[in-house]
């Protein structure tokens, strides 16, 4: 019997339907500025938690996620493991975050509204004994606050913290907005030590990123905006750092941007986030204030410069 056209469409729509995506990684639930930490076989992932009912006011996170793998295809959720007013000097706006591991003990670097005592975002710092939680504020008040940095008059400066350990077991947090900044931490990490110092890299907008791959330490950033994701390359984790371009193109229809590069079991992975989840069941599409974490391999060339990302629909297979 011959065809009709509605029923090719039709067929080819429910063809599509079948075929399961693989990038977002999850689309019962809003998910952004990912940070993923490889603790044995398995990667945690947390995330933010984007909850605005449409595209077109303004962010809602209250808490993080986690999630887990062996695999990087199979991803199990463990539910929030933290929120924002957790802190009680702290108002809400559970921002991008960092976990890392140190001395049997998990260290959550999180970004949060401060109160009025000191007005602006703040990062606190809150620890477990498991990757997963319970977790508690580590110190009662905040690491860094707004009135302790001066680059800029805004009072969103100091957020997206990424913490890295370097080799020598000296570790340092980056963070900042428009302009990128980093501390060392002493051992206990729940203090800085020393002044917090500016990192010289082009068009830096946020979401920094530090890690080591062989001889070259990375620093990768959202820059300019709409963000795209840029790095730098240097010998020392102290800089000079040089620009390598772009790493990471717009990503589809969010506005923002921000990136986890891990090594796992011998391959580099690029997670990020996009606002690539469809209209479902009657309610807006994914978008600028409702994003979703997205991975795809990450490759690097013989001198250590890395690959464009390129961004898949079908994710890790």
């Amino acid at each position: 019997m011959r065809k009709t056209l509605p029923f090719l469409i039709a067929s080819a729509l429910l063809a599509s339907s079948a075929a399961h995506a693989k990038n977002p990684l999850f689309e019962d639930v809003f998910t952004a500025d990912p940070a993923a930490m490889v603790d044995g076989d398995t990667v945690y992932l947390y995330t933010g938690h984007d909850e605005a009912p449409n595209n077109n006011v303004f962010f809602e996170m209250h808490d993080w996620l986690a999630f887990s793998s062996k695999d990087m295809k199979n991803w199990t959720k463990h539910g929030p493991i933290l929120k924002a007013v957790d802190f009680k000097w702290a108002t809400g706006q559970a921002w991008a975050a960092h976990m890392i591991k140190r001395n049997n003990k998990y260290y959550f670097f999180v970004t949060v509204r401060h109160n009025d005592e000191h007005p602006g975002f703040a990062i606190g710092v809150a620890v477990a004994d498991s990757p997963l939680g319970p977790f508690k504020d580590a110190i009662g008040h905040a690491l860094v606050t707004d009135d302790m940095t001066k680059q800029t008059p805004n009072d969103w400066d100091d957020i997206d913290p990424a913490v890295f350990i370097d080799d020598d077991g000296q570790a340092y947090m980056f963070f900042g907005n428009l302009v990128p900044k980093y501390v060392k931490l002493k051992d206990n990490m729940i203090e800085l030590d020393g002044d917090i110092k500016v990192v010289d890299l082009p068009n830096y907008t946020e979401a920094s990123w530090v890690h080591k791959h062989r001889d070259y330490y990375y620093y990768s950033y959202a820059c300019e905006f709409p963000e795209k994701i840029c790095y730098a390359m240097s010998k020392n984790v102290n800089g000079p750092w040089e620009y390598k371009g772009i790493l990471n193109e717009i990503a589809g229809n969010s506005e923002t941007n921000h990136q986890s590069i891990i090594d796992f079991k011998g391959q580099g992975y690029f997670i990020y986030h996009t606002g690539a989840v469809p209209p479902q069941d009657g309610k807006e599409s994914g978008g600028r204030f409702r994003r979703s974490v997205a991975v795809d391999k990450l490759h690097y060339n013989d001198d250590g410069t890395i690959k464009r990302i390129i961004m898949t629909t079908e994710g890790i297979q």
